[in-house]
């Protein structure tokens, strides 16, 4: 039986009461969770979609509750009982993402995991098989809005979808107790396209991972770098939607025009990556995708960390950047303005490579500014704690379920 609140029910708020029956369990425990995730992406595919909800698992295991996973199958990916992987073939607009066949199997699995829960993170072919389960068996089911496919559609020249798209993602949506959004920006995007029961799962950094103390001082000297020179760094997928050719055009006229050396390093892979190789400034250093203590190194060890992308639904390197210590510039407009904003960011209109290079020189030629931003960007991190956020998810997720603990 599904579970519905009022279209106007306000966006989640860690610092929101939960109302819990009598002897419910305490806030962040997961114990009486059992939660069936199906998405069509999942680690080991390098994107904020499949770590986020890698993280999601860890979490809720950790909490003591039950994790079923329903994802599609890249070579070489672990499986088990509990992660279950549907056939899949490269996207042919984005390689580096995987469409899948339909499931086999995945009804009988889910119900001999028994879930109080289906989790649909993504409007695809897996998403909507656990969107199917969840109904047929009358469980629970949520889903979260992730990615902005709607801004992406004139990007891979598919803007003629418009028309569809938006319908399409209601149905998927609205079906369920709760959509998630990552942001209040995006919460308030959907509404104003009819989602209903619309919530704020945010989004919390590492501080461990990320953090300045990761600066490396052989990985700067390693990129040919003297010590009074400026490392501008990007970090995220090389896909049209994230506007790097506006970066890049910037660099250019920084180079043009500046007597300190810049540099221009990038983080990350996908399917622009040979057409921004043929327009990058001379001396561009391409370091593919990083994780782990690679990545935190990269991030630390940059002066200034430029994203020109406005069509993110949170930014989860914008604010990764800003707990490794760097100074950000970010786009004027879009869900990244929650964390970048003139308290914490240079930002500029998006598309303006003019702009873009304006503010990079005033942050180049301003040591103080730079220090400016990265103690507000420290600050800014420090208060988004990963506890904070999984404890008032689990909530919503009880919720969701009825708020049926302790009957």
């Amino acid at each position: 039986m599904t579970v519905r609140t009022p279209p106007s029910a306000p966006a989640y708020s860690a610092a929101m009461p939960v109302r819990r029956a009598p002897h419910a369990p305490e806030r962040g425990d997961a114990s009486d969770l059992r939660v069936a995730l199906c998405t069509d992406t999942y680690t080991p595919q390098v994107n904020g979609v499949a770590l986020t909800l890698e993280r999601l698992v860890r979490a809720i295991e950790a909490r003591g509750g039950a994790v079923h996973v329903e994802t599609v199958d890249v070579p070489g990916a672990p499986r088990s009982e509990q992660l279950q992987r549907a056939a899949s073939i490269p996207f042919w607009a984005y390689p580096q993402l995987r469409i899948a066949a339909p499931p086999r199997g995945v009804a009988r699995r889910l119900a001999h995991f028994a879930p109080t829960l289906v989790h649909a993170a993504t409007p695809f072919v897996v998403g909507i098989a656990g969107r199917r389960v969840a109904a047929q068996r009358a469980v629970p089911m949520v889903s979260s809005f992730h990615t902005s496919f709607v801004s992406y559609l004139p990007h891979y020249g598919l803007g003629a979808l418009d028309r569809v798209a938006w319908p399409f993602l209601r149905w998927f949506h609205n079906s369920g107790c709760r959509t998630f959004a990552p942001s209040g920006i995006i919460a308030e995007q959907l509404r104003q396209q009819r989602f209903e029961r619309v919530r704020v799962w945010g989004r919390g950094v590492d501080l461990q991972q990320f953090a300045p103390h990761h600066r490396s001082v052989a990985l700067r000297s390693s990129l040919g770098l003297a010590p009074e020179d400026c490392l501008i760094t990007y970090v995220g997928r090389l896909a049209p939607e994230k506007d790097l050719p506006t970066l890049l055009r910037a660099v250019h006229r920084l180079q043009a025009s500046m007597p300190t050396r810049v540099h221009l390093a990038i983080a990350g892979d996908g399917p622009a990556e040979a057409a921004l190789r043929a327009m990058a400034p001379e001396g561009t250093r391409f370091m593919g995708a990083l994780r782990g203590a690679a990545l935190s190194a990269f991030f630390a060890s940059g002066d200034i960390f430029a994203f020109p992308s406005a069509t993110e639904t949170f930014g989860n390197v914008v604010l990764e950047a800003m707990a490794s210590g760097v100074a950000v510039v970010a786009p004027n407009v879009g869900a990244t303005t929650e964390l970048a904003h003139p308290l914490t960011a240079r930002t500029f209109a998006p598309g303006d490579d003019a702009a873009l290079a304006t503010e990079l020189q005033a942050l180049i030629a301003s040591p103080a500014e730079r220090a400016r931003l990265q103690r507000a960007g420290l600050v800014e991190a420090a208060l988004r704690s990963w506890d904070a956020v999984w404890d008032g998810l689990i909530a919503d997720y009880r919720e969701a379920c009825g708020s049926a603990v302790g009957r």
